[in-house]
C-alpha cells in the first residue's frame, strides 16, 4: 500500500518520540500523586515537572497550571460565572465570545444562554475590535468575561488578542484565550497577550490525547465552583486522580515544542507558501480564506467554486491524503462552517472549504503529493461537471 500523506495537524499531531518515551516510562511508575509515601511522592514529582514544562511554554508560573482532560474541559472550566478576583465581588454576569470560537466555547460553559453574546468578526477572519469596544464599554462594570481564541483552527487567522485584552481590561472584564492551536507553534506568552485565562491541549502539540490545561495569569484568580468536585487535586480546581502518564507526555511535548518552535515555524511557512502557489496554479479560481490576515504558518483553508467538501474529502482519502473540511470536532460530520459564516462567506463557496494543516514532520514531498492528487481531482471533477455530473 502506498504511504499515506497526513495533512490534518490542526485536528491532532502525531505523538512526539520524546512524549512517547516519557509516557511509556511513566506507565511503569507506581504511586498515586496524592499519597505521602515514597511511591506517591515520586509520582507527584513527575506531575510537577510536567506542570513546570507546560508553564514555561506559555510564560506562566507552574502553580497556575491546572491539568484537565483536554482543551474542551479547560474551556468549560474557564467559562464559569464564579471566577473570583480581588476587588471584584459577585459573579460574572455576561460572556462575550467571538463568532469563530471552538464549539466548546460557543456552548457558553456554565453561563445561561441569555447571558452569552457573539462578537462579530471581519471578512478577513479577525475579531472586529470596534464591535468589541462598543459592547464591552456598554457592559463595563457588570461582570464581564470575554473569550477570544489566539488563532482560528480552520482559517489559521491569528487574532488581535493583546489589543482585545486592553479593551476588556479597560471595561473591568476578564479575558480567556483558547490557545490550543498556537501553543508550541508560535510565541504564546500569557502575560504578553494580556490573557487572564488560557487553554492549551496536549495532542495539538505532539503530546498524548486526553490531556490539557487551563492556565491562570495570576494566582489571585480563583476558580470557584469547579466542574469536577471531590478531592483537593489540582489545588482544588479539578478533583480526581491525575492522569500521570498523559501529563508527563504532555510536559515532554511542551518542552520539545518550545525548543524547536522557531525552526519548525520557518520551515513550515515555506511549505505553506509552496502549497498555496500550487493551488492557485492548478485553479485560478482558488480562494484562500483569511489570506489577507496574519495566519499560523501551517494552515490553509481554501475552496474552488463548485467543488463540494464532502466529495473532495472522500476522493482525497481514497487517493491516500488526509485533510479536513475545517474543525474535526463534530464526530466526523461534514457540516457548514460557522467560522466562514461569521466571516460572511457565501454558503456555496463555504460548502467547498478544505483545510490543509502541516506540521513538523511534513515534507516537501508530502506537499507535492497532495498537489498531484488535487490536480487530478480538479481535472476529474471539472470533466464531470462538463458532462453534467454532480461534483
Amino acid at each position: 500500500m502506498t504511504e499515506r500523506i497526513y495533512l490534518d495537524w490542526n485536528a491532532t499531531a502525531p505523538l512526539r518520540q520524546a512524549a512517547r518515551a516519557a509516557f511509556v516510562a511513566a506507565l511503569d511508575r507506581l504511586g498515586n500523586p496524592s499519597s505521602v509515601h515514597t511511591e506517591g511522592r515520586a509520582a507527584r514529582h513527575l506531575v510537577e515537572t510536567a506542570r513546570e514544562q507546560v508553564a514555561v511554554l506559555v510564560g506562566a508560573e507552574a502553580r497556575n497550571v491546572v491539568f484537565t482532560s483536554g482543551g474542551t474541559e479547560a474551556n468549560a472550566l474557564a467559562l464559569n460565572p464564579h471566577v473570583e478576583r480581588p476587588g471584584q465581588p459577585g459573579p460574572l454576569r455576561r460572556l462575550l465570545a467571538s463568532g469563530i470560537e471552538h464549539p466548546s466555547v460557543r456552548a457558553g460553559g456554565r453561563f445561561p444562554c441569555e447571558a452569552v453574546e457573539e462578537i462579530a468578526v471581519r471578512p478577513d477572519g479577525a475579531v472586529d475590535l470596534a464591535a468589541l469596544t462598543r459592547r464591552a464599554t456598554e457592559l463595563g462594570g457588570t461582570g464581564l468575561l470575554v473569550s477570544i481564541m489566539h488563532a482560528n483552527n480552520e482559517t489559521g487567522v491569528v487574532q488581535p488578542v493583546a489589543a482585545a485584552a486592553e479593551i476588556v481590561h479597560a471595561a473591568g472584564g476578564l479575558l480567556h484565550v483558547d490557545a490550543v492551536q498556537t501553543a508550541g507553534r508560535i510565541p504564546c506568552d500569557i502575560k504578553a497577550l494580556g490573557a487572564d485565562l488560557m487553554t492549551v491541549s496536549g495532542h495539538k502539540l505532539g503530546g498524548p490525547q486526553g490531556v490539557g490545561a487551563l492556565v491562570k495569569a495570576s494566582e489571585a484568580l480563583h476558580l470557584a465552583d469547579p466542574l469536577i468536585r471531590g478531592g483537593g487535586q489540582e489545588r482544588g480546581s479539578r478533583a480526581g486522580t491525575e492522569n500521570v502518564a498523559a501529563i508527563v507526555g504532555f510536559g515532554a511535548a511542551a518542552e520539545e515544542a518550545r525548543n524547536g518552535m522557531a525552526a519548525d515555524s520557518a520551515r513550515i511557512a515555506g511549505l505553506r507558501e509552496r502549497l498555496e502557489a500550487g493551488l492557485r496554479a492548478i485553479s485560478a479560481e482558488t480562494v484562500v480564506f483569511g489570506a489577507g490576515a496574519e495566519r499560523l504558518p501551517n494552515t490553509t483553508l481554501f475552496a474552488v467554486p463548485g467543488h463540494k467538501a464532502e466529495t473532495v474529502l472522500i476522493a482525497l482519502d481514497l487517493a491516500g491524503v488526509a485533510v479536513s473540511s475545517g474543525s474535526a470536532c463534530s464526530s466526523g460530520k461534514v457540516a457548514a462552517s460557522h467560522v466562514l459564516t461569521a466571516m460572511g462567506i457565501a454558503p456555496d463557496l463555504a460548502s467547498g472549504a478544505i483545510r490543509v494543516s502541516l506540521g513538523r514532520e511534513t515534507l516537501e514531498s508530502d506537499v507535492e503529493g497532495f498537489l498531484i492528487a488535487w490536480s487530478k481531482l480538479v481535472s476529474r471533477l471539472s470533466s464531470g461537471e462538463k458532462s453534467g455530473l454532480a461534483a
